[in-house]
């Protein structure tokens, strides 16, 4: 595959909206670098979730060109197979975990779509997963999950986290690779805000409310809340309207991503919490924690495996591994060291954690895989 004039084709939740969408950040990160790379971008998204109504209006999308398609009238089948028609001609077709909409369908279509190519002409074909863990737990979970029979035919798999536990499981499933890229910082977006008086707090949490994290944000956010009822807590993320919490808990609801620097740059630390089957897993550091360095917070982690591949321990990152460990923390860290720590961590990110550097890493699989078929050739 050549470096540049690479037409990429990619079948995506959603690069226009974060709304409940937390590969937005991801997406924007990767597929932005990948153009400026000279890759050209074609993204298709279903218009479900109240995500176009919630569009992330701050943010130009002028590298790539966006197919928004119905995503539940008795149309979107039609627009969908339009779609996967004009997918044949770029040369390589990327399905990803978690449209939301059509994914069992789509994940065997875009390789048929593939196939359907004229002789000579085939696009290669990646499924790339933007939550591994939950997907490998589902085809453990099911011997008759349509995804097993199809990994084989893919090229490429991508994961956006997972580290060797993650590419051992993919390998055992049959898929032919498996290459994780990582999250990481947009330092164009990602920086250090000025603070929010109202956001003011000893700790933030800015996360939606999902079934595979409630307990633990239960566990290290709510738990720690009713252990220092004289410190202040700041919560962000859709869905706690109705969730019982401690009365120094500030709930406001969903925090654009224009406004993630702000929170960031509001409380004294923030807090990263994994959902149960990234942190089972381990070597799977979430969008927050990128966009945490970019703006020099001071963050405290869950634990989890593989943290130390990406910041240092007590001099660019804080770990807890449970609510007593955040506490200490708490009551541990002043302004001026949490302010150190996070400089230092946003160092590290600018230094070794980009999506410039992530997308680099793509490039390299894309033309090294185009190599080698050469010479086999």
């Amino acid at each position: 595959m050549p470096r540049s004039g690479l037409t990429l084709f990619v079948f995506g939740s959603s690069l226009t909206s974060s709304y409940w969408n937390g590969a937005a950040t991801y997406y924007r990160g990767i597929y932005r670098e990948l153009h400026h790379l000279g890759y050209r971008v074609i993204f298709a998204e279903p218009d479900i979730y109240g995500r176009q109504q919630h569009r992330d209006t701050e943010h130009v999308i002028d590298y790539a060109d966006l197919r928004v398609y119905p995503g539940r009238d008795a149309d979107h089948r039609r627009q969908l197979a339009a779609l996967l028609l004009e997918a044949r001609s770029a040369d390589l077709i990327i399905k990803h975990s978690g449209v939301g909409e059509d994914d069992d369908w789509l994940e065997a279509a875009v390789l048929d779509a593939a196939a359907a190519a004229p002789a000579g002409a085939r696009p290669c074909v990646a499924f790339w997963d933007v939550d591994a863990p939950a997907t490998l737990a589902a085809l453990d979970a099911n011997p008759q999950h349509p995804l097993r029979p199809l990994l084989p035919g893919y090229d490429y798999v991508f994961t956006y986290g997972g580290g060797p536990p993650v590419v051992s499981a993919y390998l055992r499933h049959g898929a032919r690779n498996c290459f994780p890229v990582y999250n990481a910082l947009d330092p164009s977006t990602h920086r250090p805000a000025a603070s929010e008086v109202s956001w003011q707090a000893d700790l933030g949490f800015l996360g939606h409310r999902l079934p595979d994290r409630e307990t633990r944000v239960r566990r290290f956010f709510f738990d720690t809340a009713a252990r220092l009822p004289q410190h202040r807590f700041l919560l962000g993320g859709e869905g706690w309207d109705n969730a019982t919490m401690p009365g120094n808990v500030r709930w406001i609801g969903h925090v654009p991503t224009a406004r993630h620097n702000c929170f960031n740059a509001s409380p004294r630390m923030v807090l990263n919490i994994n959902r149960t089957s990234m942190a089972q897993v381990g070597f799977s550091p979430p969008t927050r924690i990128f966009e945490a360095a970019g703006a020099a917070a001071c963050v405290i982690t869950d634990a989890w495996a593989g943290i130390d591949l990406f910041f240092r321990q007590n001099t660019e990152i804080l770990v807890a591994a449970d609510s007593r460990q955040v506490t200490h923390w708490i009551e541990s860290i002043d302004a001026k060291q949490a302010r150190d720590i996070g400089l230092a961590m946003r160092r590290r990110a600018l230094a070794d954690h980009t999506y410039a550097r992530r997308a680099q890493r793509v490039d390299r699989i894309l033309r090294q895989s185009s190599h080698s078929q050469r010479q086999a050739a």
